[in-house]
């Protein structure tokens, strides 16, 4: 059985470290790594019928605009790494769908930076990283 890594990836430069340390990972024990990038949204508003619609054509617009500029360059980036790479792009709160990537995808592990593209919010309401390494349903490593 081949080891599985989920990578929770946003562009930053310490995911970047977690990806590359992931990668090494993956291909030293014939693994694959699924690059999985959350774009964070509250369910909790409340919304007309027209501005539900209009949620959800940003949305659509917003994980194609996602999918362009931040998978599909790093999956290229990686085509000759020997090492087999696939995507997962979702709406959700960022370690509750990282850990919900993990058990759809059988991963073994997640990994992911120590610190990301966060805001004063992560910081006074816990950080991704904390909240994994808490709920985390497979072993989580946190790169530096």
């Amino acid at each position: 059985m081949s080891h599985k890594i989920v990578v929770g990836y946003d562009g930053s430069e310490s995911a970047d470290a977690a990806l590359s340390f992931a990668i090494g990972v993956a291909r030293a024990q014939g693994g694959s790594v699924v690059i999985a990038h959350v774009l964070e949204w509250s369910p909790y508003s409340f919304l007309t019928p027209t501005e539900l619609e209009e949620r959800h054509m940003r949305r659509s617009e917003e994980l194609e605009r996602a999918k362009s500029a931040l998978l599909d360059p790093v999956v290229a980036k990686l085509s000759d790494s020997g090492v087999e790479v696939k995507t997962a792009l979702k709406y959700g709160h960022i370690a509750e769908t990282l850990c919900e990537v993990a058990k759809d995808e059988g991963a073994d592990q997640i990994v992911i930076g120590r610190t990301g593209h966060s805001s004063l919010s992560s910081r006074l309401f816990g950080s991704v990283a904390g909240s994994l390494a808490q709920a985390g349903p497979v072993p989580v490593t946190i790169v530096p």
